[in-house]
C-alpha cells in the first residue's frame, strides 16, 4: 500500500513538472527576440523593460516606387508587420528560390493587409518600374501587399544596409557602391523593429518565419 501510495505521488509530481516545463517552453517559443545591431545578438525583453532605451534602432524613413509605379514610403509600413528581401530580376542564382520562398508568405498571409512583402531591387538602375511590373506579370505574382521596389541605388543600399542589416556587420560598414547581394530575409514588426533574420534559399526556415509572423499578430 505504501509503494503504491509513493509511486502514484512520485508520477504526479512527475506529470505536475512536466507540464510546468512544458507551458514555459510554449511561453518561450512565443517570446521573440530584438535585434538591435548588425552582429544580430538577439535581445529578450520582459515585459516591463523600456522598450525605447533597450532597442533604440527602427527601420529608417525611405521612399521607393514599386511595379505599379506607386510611391511606397515608411507609411505603408506603419504599425503593419513586414518582411524584406533583396533581389534583382536577371538574377539567375538565389533570387528564383527566394522568389518562390517569399511567396510561400504571401499565400501564407493572403489577402492580410497586415502583412507587407517588401522586395527591393539592388540593381535599381535596370529594374525600373516597367520591368518590375513585367517581372511580377511573368512571374504571376498579384498580392497587392507584395511590393518591389526601385529607387536611388545609394538609397536601396543604405537602407539595406544600416537599417536592416542585410549583411550583418560586413554589410553595416561596407561602402554603398559595393554590390549588395544577399540571401537574408528581414521580419520587421509593427513598431518598424527588427525581430529575425532567415536564409531565404532554404524553405524550413520559411516555416519558422510563419510562424514568427503568427506570433507577432497575436501580439496585436
Amino acid at each position: 500500500m505504501y509503494w503504491t501510495t509513493f509511486l502514484l505521488s512520485s508520477f504526479l509530481f512527475f506529470m505536475s513538472l512536466s507540464g510546468c516545463k512544458s507551458k514555459i517552453e510554449k511561453v518561450e517559443e512565443k517570446r521573440l527576440p530584438f535585434y538591435n545591431s548588425p552582429d544580430f545578438t538577439p535581445i529578450f525583453l520582459s515585459k516591463d523593460e523600456n522598450l525605447e532605451q533597450k532597442i533604440p534602432h527602427q527601420i529608417a524613413d525611405f521612399s521607393f516606387t514599386d511595379q505599379e509605379g506607386k510611391t511606397i514610403t515608411q507609411k505603408e509600413i506603419e504599425n503593419k508587420i513586414h518582411v524584406a528581401d533583396f533581389v534583382f530580376t536577371s538574377c539567375g542564382s538565389i533570387c528564383p528560390v527566394m522568389l518562390d520562398h517569399m511567396r510561400l508568405i504571401s499565400n501564407a498571409f493572403e489577402n492580410n493587409s497586415k502583412i507587407e512583402l517588401l522586395s527591393y531591387s539592388v540593381t535599381p538602375w535596370v529594374d525600373d518600374v516597367k520591368r518590375l511590373k513585367i517581372y511580377t506579370q511573368i512571374h504571376k505574382i498579384d498580392n497587392p501587399n507584395w511590393h518591389f521596389l526601385t529607387g536611388n541605388k545609394a538609397d536601396i543600399y543604405n537602407l539595406a544596409r544600416q537599417s536592416y542589416f542585410a549583411e550583418e556587420d560586413l554589410g553595416f560598414t561596407k561602402d554603398s557602391t559595393k554590390f549588395l547581394h544577399t540571401e537574408h530575409m528581414l521580419l520587421i514588426d509593427q513598431n518598424k523593429r527588427i525581430r529575425g533574420i532567415y536564409n531565404g534559399t532554404l524553405e524550413l526556415e520559411m516555416d519558422q518565419l510563419i510562424k514568427d509572423i503568427q506570433t507577432l499578430l497575436k501580439k496585436g
